[in-house]
């Protein structure tokens, strides 16, 4: 199925838990993944996979299948990502279970954080219990990176989201426009190694 048509299947599903219509652009995908060397030991878990459009990306710095783990809670989502993604861990949960999923899997220290969930339209049960999941992996030295779309940077959810952010992780680093996006986006990215 095409991917486009797949992701806005997955948005008109269920709008509140897809935070766009579109699948993130290859250039969104790249700013997502910039600088990051995950390992056995420096692990990137992506938190919503959808339809792949970063793990596309992120396949290509994965040295090994034991260097990555992905979350995604559409089941339907999680079988063509298993089919496209065969070498890539890749589990259907939920990101307020991170922590276990985690665990269970075997795998090593997490050191990076790759996450597309829409933290600003989220019920807030959620959002706050995805981020006291990630909150687990920040105190142990981690790097968390998500992205908001320019056209809600400024809207006070999104503004809120940033300042209990920076209360616990200090000063976020904020990615150029990416304007080859639908919408446009930046990337902001948090750092407690």
């Amino acid at each position: 199925m095409n991917e486009n048509i797949e992701f806005l299947q997955a948005f008109l599903k269920n709008p509140a838990k897809v935070g766009s219509v579109k699948p993130s652009s290859p250039e969104l995908a790249a700013t997502m993944i910039e600088g990051l060397e995950p390992s056995a030991e420096n692990v990137v878990i992506e938190l919503g996979v959808g339809t792949g459009a970063i793990t596309k990306f992120l396949q290509n710095i994965v040295p090994d299948h034991r260097s990555y783990l992905g979350i995604e809670l559409d089941s339907a989502l999680v079988k063509n990502l298993r089919r496209n993604f065969p070498d890539l861990n890749i589990v259907c949960g939920n990101a307020m279970e991170t922590a276990a999923i985690h665990k269970r899997s075997g795998l090593g220290k997490v050191g990076y954080i790759v996450c597309c969930l829409p933290f600003v339209s989220l019920p807030a049960p959620v959002r706050t219990g995805v981020l006291e999941e990630v909150d687990e992996f920040m105190q142990q030295g981690c790097e968390f990176r998500t992205l908001q779309y320019a056209h809600g940077y400024y809207l006070p959810p999104a503004m809120k989201f940033r300042e209990l952010m920076r209360k616990r992780y200090g000063k976020e680093k904020r990615s150029p426009l990416v304007v080859r996006n639908v919408p446009p986006g930046y990337t902001l990215t948090w750092d407690s190694k």
